[in-house]
């Protein structure tokens, strides 16, 4: 976990004053580490139980490409409004520096029922929590949360009803 914790860069007031911006890309640039972390997370129960993957845009779609790529379960996207053909299911919600909308394919997700949610970071859980409730609000079950550093000091998890696996606390 030090060799991940490594490959982090924090940008202090980004995207705005009073934000402190974790940087995961470093993750991605160092081959042996990334597979080593994908390894470890499409190994664990959390995924393989799972029907299907869901990544939230944008740094989650790396992970989750390569998760889904790995564990052999396919992979749903949650993208920001008007990025995604189709009959969509959407939802705003609070950032820790505004708010969003999120939107997921009708059609994407007919046939699955169990997601792992998957994003780079865990901060105030806003974003995990607009993903749940756009797929509970479909009859759909989130069976976990699976992100690869969570920041403990935001407790974002409490924002969330199934379990959270975190790779790293900071």
């Amino acid at each position: 976990m030090k060799e991940i914790l490594k490959c982090i860069t924090n940008y202090d007031d980004f995207p705005q004053k009073g934000i402190n911006f974790k940087d995961l890309l470093g993750i991605i640039r160092e081959p042996n580490i990334f597979r080593g972390l994908i390894d470890r997370m499409a190994s664990s129960q959390e995924i393989q139980n799972s029907d299907a993957i869901l990544a939230i845009e944008a740094r989650g779609f790396i992970f989750g490409s390569a998760l889904a790529f790995q564990s052999g379960k396919p992979m749903i996207v949650a993208r920001k409004q008007h990025k995604l053909p189709g009959k969509v299911i959407i939802k705003k919600y609070n950032l820790e520096y505004g708010s969003d909308t999120l939107t997921i394919q009708k059609e994407s997700i007919e046939k699955y029922h169990r997601f792992s949610v998957v994003d780079d970071i865990l901060a105030t859980g806003g974003t995990a929590k607009c993903v749940s409730d756009l797929l509970t609000s479909a009859g759909k079950e989130v069976t976990s949360y699976n992100m690869v550093v969570e920041i403990k000091s935001l407790n974002g998890r409490k924002n969330l009803k199934s379990p959270v696996y975190s790779q790293l606390l900071v």
